[in-house]
């Protein structure tokens, strides 16, 4: 395995679908900066950032053809992955101009199910168990990812380009909603608005507030819990008021199962108990509300079909000749 990984190959030129989608997005975004140029608060340093990963990208390509194998094709891919992180904050650089929607989603939870499920799910299970096994759950995110991006390149290789491009492309699908409809969820909107509005059942606008204040409400359950507290910890430095509607959450670990399901059935056993954790937790640690969950399901079903249509018909070339 460790010498296959590096021997060398006959590759084809030029970009991989992962990182075309990515300059795509990279450039989409650049358009929207210069559009609110004058409202940003660091355009320039945003536009340096795009710079750099272009760079960064087409650099890689060059390296990539010195030594071409499985290996520096994993690394081109995972790099661009990993810009995940900073794609996903910088979310909240555009829709924090925009109206916030949260009052829309909040009286539509209360009109569905005359309550807020956020509230009651943490309310009515308060214990350390049940909590750490949420919290547990949520943190799985990440390490689900993992998993199935190291099943494919270790087992499915001929499919790890296309399973990256799906991963990626919903990713920055996701991005762009959020961009446009701002919605920043429970643990951001109910502070804001304050506690008692919440128990009032009402629920007002507040604009643009988010634009100047990020109070993150401390999450649920048991405070002094090891996965609750890892939750907590990521939360508070890498969470903005953004990514609320749909849940990507919930959205691309659909997808993340999907993709485990048609690569093994003993990795997708094993991963449904975490999954399942996890969007029970979007909910239960207040990140969104009942619908935003509901609506991530669903749309990562679409969003499997249509990016895996997109990739056989834009994207569809073989890695290596």
């Amino acid at each position: 395995m460790a010498l296959d990984l590096f021997k060398r190959v006959e590759t084809r030129k030029g970009l991989f679908a992962v990182e075309k989608i990515t300059l795509i997005y990279n450039l989409l975004t650049s358009i929207l900066i210069l559009f609110l140029f004058q409202r940003m608060d660091h355009p320039w340093h945003m536009l340096l950032d795009r710079a750099m990963i272009a760079a960064m990208t087409f650099l890689l390509m060059y390296l990539y053809r010195l030594a071409p194998c499985k290996f520096s094709a994993f690394v081109r891919i995972v790099i661009q992955m990993s810009l995940l992180s900073y794609w996903y904050p910088d979310t909240f650089e555009f829709n924090r101009f925009f109206p916030n929607l949260d009052h829309i989603f909040a009286v539509t939870e209360q009109f569905i199910f005359n309550g807020q499920p956020a509230i009651w799910f943490c309310d009515t299970f308060p214990h350390l168990l049940v909590s750490e096994a949420f919290n547990m759950g949520y943190f799985f995110y990440y390490p689900m990812i993992v998993i199935v991006t190291l099943f494919y390149f270790i087992y499915k290789f001929d499919l790890f380009e296309k399973m990256s491009f799906v991963l990626v492309t919903s990713f920055f699908i996701y991005y762009l909603i959020y961009i446009f409809i701002p919605v920043a969820g429970p643990q951001f909107y109910f502070p804001a608005i304050g506690i008692e509005h919440v128990a009032k059942g009402t629920f007002p606008a507040i604009g643009d507030y988010f634009n100047l204040h990020q109070e993150l409400l401390p999450g649920p359950g048991y405070q002094h819990g090891f996965f609750y507290n890892l939750v907590e910890g990521s939360q508070q430095v890498g969470e903005r008021p953004t990514a609320a509607f749909p849940s990507s959450h919930v959205g691309i670990s659909t997808i993340l199962m999907i993709m485990a399901w048609r690569g093994s059935k003993i990795l997708f056993g094993c991963l449904l108990p975490f999954y399942l954790l996890l969007c029970g937790a979007t909910v239960y640690i207040q990140a969104h509300y009942a619908i935003d969950a509901i609506v991530g399901f669903f749309s990562a079903f679409l969003l499997y079909v249509v990016v895996t249509w997109m990739f056989k018909k834009w994207f569809a070339v073989p890695m290596f000749k």
